[in-house]
């Protein structure tokens, strides 16, 4: 079974940029943009005068299911025939030089790219070629420039990595999922009702058993054991299971005979 046979069924999500590769270099590196740019729900793919010619065999290889956005790809002759239909063009530059354009991050990119599609225009980003990136000329045909904010003593993203992060910010400008959540599992998050019967039977054992003994410093431990479980979402599980420590303690202490 080839690569082309084992494809994912990937389709185009909304009005998603197009992915412009300027001048790729090798197969293996079209492929792995075609992955990273599933993995952000994009899904059209040109290429500008690849190196080696359209198609090769090993950009499906590396696609890891990827596969009908390699198979809607369109080469092109120049940049200017890549962006013809489009209404408006971004272009990744690492150092831009003499050119007087808007230059946004990732995730500034990724807002106003959100903006445009949502009034129904169409966008594209240009990244350039693996060893150089893109040249003056290229950038001449974008209205705005990306430019990634990452360490400035190494900023160096092979062509995959650069696309992963424009798609990981796209995605992401509309992502309504928690940046915190809690797994559960079958139990849920304790109640503060139940918090407190668990807090009371543990207060009184620890009276029982004379860890509490101290008068003057009892309200103060108690409280640091208050905080303790407050702090954090306790399930109910754990509580059930933390009672039934408290209990099986208390039944050995009790059934203990001291010589």
């Amino acid at each position: 079974m080839t690569g082309k046979d084992m494809g994912a069924d990937i389709a185009p999500i909304g009005n998603s940029p197009v992915v412009i590769l300027v001048r790729p270099q090798l197969a293996d590196n079209i492929g792995s943009v075609a992955r990273a740019m599933a993995n952000g729900g994009l899904f059209h793919l040109r290429l500008v005068a690849p190196r080696d010619g359209w198609p090769q065999d090993r950009a499906w290889r590396m696609a890891s299911g990827a596969d009908r956005i390699l198979d809607a790809v369109t080469v092109h002759e120049t940049i200017a025939e890549a962006v013809a239909d489009l209404h408006h063009v971004a272009a990744t530059c690492p150092r831009p030089r003499h050119i007087i354009k808007p230059i946004l991050t990732a995730r500034g990119a990724a807002s106003e790219l959100r903006s445009i599609t949502g009034r129904g225009l169409r966008c594209g980003i240009l990244f350039g070629p693996e060893r150089a990136g893109l040249e003056n000329d290229d950038m001449a045909e974008a209205d705005m420039l990306v430019r990634y904010p990452l360490n400035p003593a190494f900023m160096s993203l092979n062509l995959s990595q650069a696309v992963m992060v424009m798609a990981y910010e796209w995605w992401m400008a509309v992502e309504e999922s928690s940046p915190r959540t809690l797994m559960t599992n079958e139990t849920r998050v304790a109640t503060k009702g139940e918090l407190e019967n668990f807090l009371g039977h543990l207060t009184r054992e620890l009276d029982d058993c004379g860890f509490l003994r101290n008068l003057p410093k009892r309200p103060g431990m108690v409280r640091n054991i208050r905080h303790l479980f407050q702090r954090g979402e306790v399930t109910e599980q754990e509580l059930r299971t933390l009672h039934g420590v408290i209990t099986e303690l208390a039944r050995g202490r009790n059934g203990r005979v001291v010589g």
